[in-house]
């Protein structure tokens, strides 16, 4: 293949991959199957590879992102981004829908409905139809720049379809989670016990502000956009500006709709309060916008919103349900949880049985007797909550719900360390929910990574009594684990095959999924970190562990007292025994550098030579401290490729240093 034919080849390649991604993900009308979508895309890569001369960041090659973290440098916005003034009620829509009939001295004018999608906003501008920048809302006034994230997004155009877009536009948009998405999110969330988020908004935005494009693009974000700006405009009105930005491959609400009387709007409202239920994608109200944009302008803005336009907010979903019977369940750490178990109802498209009531202190205050009638909510949470009760319809003989006084599982008496909400069994190695919980934890993919033990085989293994603490794992064979229930040959084989593979988890991870009270991942790393071993770990007092950075008093007596535990200390020795990392990699036991002994560090920027957590790990390995932010005190910024603006600004202002990535590596003695 001659240089011209491979040039040739690309440009078609990328040319009709882009119009099959516009396809799927924006038309929802696929032309060819994943799988033949996939051959080209690895034809191209193979191709790009081969002819690095034809390079392009917009190539489809690219949507993945790269592994590289970086700074999210601010952005000030060319046009700020203002909220919109909320209403809750169709009365106050009509309001101001007779305000700006008034302010128009009664000229005619149309409003388009739309649906107010519930994610994190953004604005993304365009040049000679390729996709340049795309920036957070942040304070309406400057935002985040997160490119480098969005370009992982495929219902997101890199590369506009053929057609009379503007020179240079910007167009505004909500990046969403899908129902679906977020559920599974959530699900594994669940699994590896880490905290879930509380509606597809909260995930959007955290997704979309996490330093590895690459896990962004796992996520599966959507979009959908509502305004389009520029110098420029195809059309004097929003709807027809909205739908001809449909043409050029952006994902545009096809429940847009042109509306011209109160009675109207009111119809529009009281459609979408019911069937918003029915999509894929949260929404939490609706917007309305007058369409000229000759009258927008004449009607102008407040000091915080345009005139305009309004947003008419959605009431949370409600329902009021017999309480069936309050349950009180005892997880991993012992915590009794309170659990309303209700008469199923329907919220947000979701079958509604339970909602927990947290702790004694919540219950109380709701006033919960037996077989009340609850309120339960969604709205845009996913999670349900309980936030009142029907007093008119509670029977006068009912009595209040108490808090149990000794564990729902094993009887032993529940108690409540001072200052804390919750209840606490103290049975920790003889209770079947806090064994079986810390076996899953022990397992999980970010602890041991034992594939094939979740809560089910856990509850299982337990049962059999094969593994009553984590220790008994390291005993279990194939031919044991064949002859329970569920488990067949191939499972049992995987299941061995990750305990044989969980020796060689990092000393760290194996800190953490020990489960020892009130140390989570971030505390294990620093902990393992700073003690290298298990041996010195064993030999440290209170005083000891609290001299690690972030290790406090309640967190170290924890330690201490986990670690002299008898059933902790024969897990200890079980793990040893099967070859569990007790100590720290090689590397990682190198004897600490002092060639940034005493220095504050910021780092900022994107980097060749090595990821951001990298740089972190060879500051403190070199003796310096990571610090996030720049101050009088900060020795220098180690920066790399986009320094965020604001903060090459404040280091010009302070006088502090900023040395670049070769430079920096040259002082820790790295070639």
């Amino acid at each position: 293949m001659t240089e011209q034919d491979a040039k040739s080849r690309i440009d078609t390649l990328r040319s009709e991959l882009h119009r099959h991604n516009h396809n799927y993900y924006v038309l929802n009308a696929p032309e060819i199957s994943d799988r033949d979508f996939d051959f080209m895309l690895k034809e191209l890569e193979a191709l790009e590879k081969e002819w690095p001369q034809f390079a392009d960041p917009d190539s489809p090659t690219q949507r993945v992102g790269s592994d590289l973290t970086k700074e999210f440098g601010h952005v000030v916005h060319e046009r700020p981004m203002l909220s919109l003034s909320n209403c809750y009620s169709v009365e106050e829509v009509d309001e101001w829908f007779d305000r700006v009939r008034k302010a128009l001295g009664g000229e005619s004018f149309n409003v388009v409905g739309e649906l107010k999608f519930d994610g994190t906003s953004i604005a993304i501008t365009y040049r000679h139809g390729r996709l340049v920048r795309a920036v957070t809302r942040g304070d309406g006034t400057r935002g985040d720049d997160v490119t480098a994230n969005v370009r992982t997004i495929r219902s997101i155009p890199l590369v506009l379809q053929p057609g009379d877009w503007p020179e240079e536009f910007e167009i505004r948009g909500e990046i969403l989670m899908p129902w679906e998405v977020f559920e599974k999110l959530n699900a594994e969330r669940a699994y590896n016990e880490e905290p879930l988020f509380a509606n597809p908004r909260n995930a959007a935005s955290g997704t979309l502000k996490m330093q590895d494009p690459r896990i962004v693009a796992s996520r599966h974000l959507d979009a959908r956009f509502y305004y389009l700006l520029s110098d420029d405009l195809p059309a004097d009105n929003h709807y027809d500006c909205m739908e001809k930005a449909r043409t050029w491959g952006f994902k545009v609400s096809k429940n847009m709709a042109l509306l011209s009387s109160p009675e109207q709007v009111n119809d529009f409202v009281g459609y979408w309060d019911e069937n918003r239920k029915k999509l894929p994608v949260a929404t939490d109200g609706l917007v309305f916008k007058v369409n000229s944009l000759r009258q927008q302008l004449n009607l102008g803005f407040t000091a915080k919103s345009p005139r305009w336009a309004i947003s008419f907010k959605f009431n949370p979903e409600r329902a009021c349900t017999p309480l069936r019977f309050v349950s009180f369940e005892t997880g991993r750490m012992g915590i009794v949880t309170p659990v309303a178990n209700l008469e199923p109802v329907l919220l947000s498209g979701t079958i509604v049985k339970r909602a927990s009531l947290h702790n004694e202190d919540i219950m109380r205050e709701l006033d919960i007797h037996t077989d009340d009638w609850l309120y339960v909510e969604k709205g845009g949470e996913i999670i349900p909550k309980i936030t009142g009760v029907d007093k008119e319809q509670r029977n006068p003989e009912s009595t209040p719900v108490r808090f149990v006084a000794t564990c729902p599982e094993c009887g032993t008496p529940l108690v409540r360390i001072e200052g804390e909400a919750a209840w606490r069994c103290p049975n920790t190695y003889g209770c079947r929910p806090q064994i079986t919980g810390k076996i899953e934890h022990f397992c999980a993919r970010r602890m041991m990574d034992i594939d094939g033990i979740g809560e089910e085989t856990a509850e299982l293994l337990y049962a059999a009594g094969l593994v009553r603490r984590i220790g008994d794992l390291y005993r279990l064979t194939a031919s044991r684990l064949e002859k329970l229930e569920k488990i067949g040959e191939k499972t049992a084989a995987r299941i061995i095959a990750g305990i044989e593979e969980s020796k060689n988890v990092p000393f760290e991870r194996v800190v953490y999924a020990l489960s020892i009270p009130n140390v989570g991942e971030t505390t294990a790393k620093r902990v393992a970190l700073a003690v290298k071993s298990m041996d010195a770990l064993l030999a440290m007092n209170v005083d000891m562990l609290k001299a690690i950075p972030d290790v406090g008093s309640t967190i170290a007596q924890g330690i201490y007292d986990y670690l002299r535990d008898p059933v902790s200390i024969s897990n200890i020795a079980d793990l040893r025994a099967a070859g569990v990392q007790m100590q720290l990699s090689e590397e990682k036991m190198q004897p600490a550098g002092t060639a940034l002994e005493g220095k504050s560090i910021v780092i900022s920027g994107t980097f060749a030579y090595h990821s951001r957590d990298e740089y972190k790990e060879l500051i403190e390995r070199e003796g310096g401290k990571n610090v996030g932010s720049i101050s009088k005190k900060t020795s220098f910024v180690l920066t790399g490729e986009n320094m965020g603006p604001s903060k090459r600004e404040k280091c010009e202002k302070l006088g502090i240093p900023m040395v670049p990535e070769e430079e920096f590596l040259k002082m820790i003695g790295e070639k």
